[in-house]
């Protein structure tokens, strides 16, 4: 006699496939929005380390009064 535990369940292979599906595509979403915020925040540090040495961060220099 065969143990009726250990046959396939149609309706349990429908409900793991759609929830590896489900997951799939929420680690793909976080995947990606996590690269955005690694380039984004890459971005912000290149833009500010040149600005730091480019002396843009001193402001302008000052200008003169002339006489009359």
């Amino acid at each position: 006699m065969s143990n009726p535990w250990l046959k396939k369940n149609p309706f349990m292979s429908l409900w793991l496939r759609t929830a590896h599906r489900m997951v799939g595509s929420v680690r793909g979403q976080a995947t990606a929005q996590a690269k955005r915020q690694v380039q984004a925040a890459a971005v912000a540090a290149t833009t500010e380390s040149l600005r730091l040495w480019s002396g843009a961060a001193a402001g302008p220099a000052a200008t003169k009064k002339r006489r009359r």
